[in-house]
């Protein structure tokens, strides 16, 4: 019962406080999860977020779901996606209210122009650190920039590229194999 109270809090902690959407958390599961609880290392998180990336649904949901799974089964899951869409449900709820009533006020503009600059960071600060653990060498570099005009100028659907990228990976790393090399950088 103690793990499920942790894991609720801390995901509530996580939903509550951030702002900016599933990426935005990223960090902070990886502080809660990794350094502060150690329910999972640095190269499990690293997994955790490219698995809860490629899955349907919100990635802060589908990373919370799968660690709480990891830490207590389905009672860990199931508190730890509870703890993390709870804010986000009741913060919603509030904020639709009162923007129904106030939406043309100048403050409000002003507070959501303020809020997408930090969230900016925030994202900058998440692909900093992916980035870190992520292979490095002329294949990996070539495919990042691939995937980033395939979605951004070619407007290929997110899924179908992180598909294309999977599928190039395992070409990649048959024919590496075949070369008797072991390092995918």
């Amino acid at each position: 019962m103690s793990n499920l109270c942790t894991l609720f809090l801390s995901f509530f902690k996580i939903g509550a406080f951030t702002f900016g959407g599933g990426l935005a958390m990223i960090p902070l599961i990886q502080k809660e999860a990794c350094e502060k609880h150690r329910w999972v290392d640095e190269d499990e998180i690293s997994d955790i977020v490219s698995i809860s990336e490629s899955t349907p649904g919100p990635i802060a949901v589908n990373a919370a779901t799968f660690i709480g799974y990891r830490v207590s089964g389905f009672w860990g899951a199931l508190a730890a996606t509870f703890g993390v869409v709870l804010p986000s449900f009741v913060i919603i709820s509030i904020i639709s209210a009162l923007l129904s009533m106030n939406y043309d006020l100048r403050v409000i503009n002003y507070a959501f122009f303020g809020i997408r600059a930090g969230v900016i960071a925030i994202l900058f600060q998440a692909l900093y650190k992916m980035y870190k653990k992520s292979p490095k060498g002329i294949f990996a570099y070539l495919l990042m920039a691939g995937a980033f005009v395939v979605v951004v100028v070619c407007k290929v659907n997110v899924f179908l590229t992180i598909i294309g990228c999977a599928i190039l990976g395992l070409i990649y790393s048959a024919l590496v194999s075949r070369r008797g090399k072991h390092d995918l950088s």
